[in-house]
């Protein structure tokens, strides 16, 4: 064929056999149902065959449809990596305040030994993404955020959770038990409220209800005030894990498997991106090395 198809055709055919569905298409493509069934039939004109079959309520793609889906599939994550890869500006990386404070930035100058020509934009967010309008390529949510539809997720594990507070504190109130814990001033957090409550479940603690009296926006502040000796704060590992090693916290409890886990989420036109890549891996390995933490007390 010496003249190619139009690059409209192509796209609404391609969406059209992924979806099995041109409506699925025509939402993905913001135009009409109309627009892509024109298209795909002036494809088929085009190639003298047909590529769909189509039924009342559905639609079937034909042996010859499905080895051109796949291949149009292919060279359009190869272009989208290519532009991906050409346009200037740095990786946007997507995440809480806390995680980027407690986490993150402080393991940030071990990525950039190994990559020193990625730069890195912390966007603080830890809500739902879009990441065509937001612009953002990677992000690290927890299981409770759903994400959009062929968003590439990689698993990074259960989220552990323990109580924690100074070691001034826990010595000073000998803490030992749980029957020891309203001795303390407990803290919490707006983004997680009901912390305390998944913390008492996953440790098989019963029933018993905490109120907790002190209220913070966000871990990090929590985990500051924890440090300080304001009172008991129940806080994922991972966020509290810099203060653990530095000795200005202790878990008097150790830890154990929280009701939730933690994902890397790609947006699918920026995985083949070479910054990217390198970000994703850093990032599995890092949590790999500190997922499970020792569930024994921390003293």
């Amino acid at each position: 064929m010496s003249v190619l198809p139009s690059l409209n055709a192509l796209r609404a055919f391609e969406a059209t056999a992924r979806h099995k569905s041109i409506s699925l298409a025509a939402a993905e493509l913001n135009v009409t149902h109309g627009a892509v069934s024109r298209h795909v039939k002036s494809l088929e004109a085009a190639l003298a065959q047909p590529l769909i079959i189509r039924k009342v309520r559905s639609i079937d793609i034909t042996p010859e449809g499905v080895i051109l889906a796949e291949g149009l599939a292919a060279a359009f994550k190869t272009i989208y990596a290519t532009l991906e890869d050409m346009r200037p500006g740095p990786l946007s990386l997507s995440c809480s305040s806390s995680m980027a404070m407690c986490w993150l930035v402080p393991r940030m100058s071990l990525f950039y030994k190994q990559h020193p020509e990625v730069e890195v934009k912390l966007d603080m967010n830890h809500d739902r993404i879009d990441f065509g309008r937001d612009n953002t390529s990677i992000a690290i949510r927890n299981s409770t955020i759903k994400p959009q539809r062929n968003i590439i997720v990689r698993d990074l594990g259960v989220e552990w959770i323990g109580l924690v507070c100074s070691p001034e504190l826990a010595q000073s109130l000998d803490i030992r038990n749980l029957s020891d814990i309203p001795k303390a001033r407990l803290l919490r957090t707006q983004t997680r409220p009901t912390a305390w409550l998944e913390w008492l479940e996953s440790s098989d603690a019963g029933e018993a209800y905490l109120p907790p009296q002190t209220e913070f926006a966000h871990f990090y502040l929590m985990l500051q005030a924890a440090s300080s000796g304001l009172g008991l704060a129940v806080a994922p590992y991972m966020l509290a894990l810099q203060d653990l090693s530095l000795g200005r916290l202790v878990a008097p409890f150790g830890f154990v498997p929280g009701p939730r886990k933690t994902s890397l989420w790609i947006a699918p036109q920026a995985q083949d991106r070479r910054d990217v890549r390198a970000l994703e891996r850093w990032i599995i390995s890092e949590m790999t090395l500190h997922s499970e933490p020792d569930s024994k007390p921390t003293d």
